[in-house]
């Protein structure tokens, strides 16, 4: 099997996988099997989901500079799409269910329940990487740039999580693993740039 069939394998496997959930979702809404607030959960799992593809964005560095997994690259705008996907899914919930589509009302409940502005601005951060996700807006913006402008997506999940932590107030198991992941993560970062930086001094002596 060449690169190129490779390619396309797991890009028809990250698509299928992807809309998986959405897929479930609307077929157990469909049959009333979401349970007694159907809402919550979509709500819930749209939010959830969202955070998972963020995660699963920036898992793809480490795993190609660890194992070599090179063709995960071409993939990671991919993850990064869905993640805006699943993130305007749970937004429009809020929108249709919570608000009944009053926008109006949305600053006043900003003011009184404050992780629904975390959220918000989060999400709003994701706009402009799903606006410049396409070859022609990487070659416009040049590459440099557009990495710099995606490293948003650190302080979007960073956003997400606290998002997530506040609205469960009392459990928050699910939360607490999406933060100490993403701590490794972005730990591992850092590590990575310590190690890149003094490995540059001596050449640059």
């Amino acid at each position: 099997m060449t690169f190129s069939a490779d390619t396309r394998f797991h890009r028809q496997l990250f698509l299928f996988n992807g809309l998986l959930p959405a897929v479930l979702i609307l077929i157990d809404g469909w049959r009333g099997r979401l349970g007694a607030n159907p809402v919550e959960f979509v709500t819930r799992a749209t939010g959830v989901l969202t955070l998972v593809f963020l995660i699963l964005t920036l898992l793809v560095t480490p795993l190609r500079k660890i194992y070599g997994w090179n063709w995960l690259l071409k993939q990671r705008r991919l993850l990064g799409l869905y993640a805006f996907f699943y993130g305007l899914a749970h937004l429009l919930t809020y929108l249709a269910y919570d608000r009944d589509w009053q926008l109006q009302t949305v600053m006043g409940d900003v003011y009184k329940r404050p992780f629904i502005a975390i959220g918000m601005f989060s999400f709003l951060l994701m706009v402009p990487l799903a606006v410049t996700s396409t070859n022609a807006m990487i070659k416009k913006l040049g590459g440099p740039r557009w990495a710099q402008l995606h490293r948003l997506t650190y302080y979007i999940t960073i956003g997400g999580v606290l998002h997530y932590w506040i609205i469960v107030k009392s459990d928050v198991t699910y939360p607490f693993f999406f933060a100490v992941v993403l701590a490794v993560l972005l730990g591992w970062r850092v590590v990575a740039s310590i190690k890149k930086a003094r490995g540059a001094a001596p050449r640059a002596s």
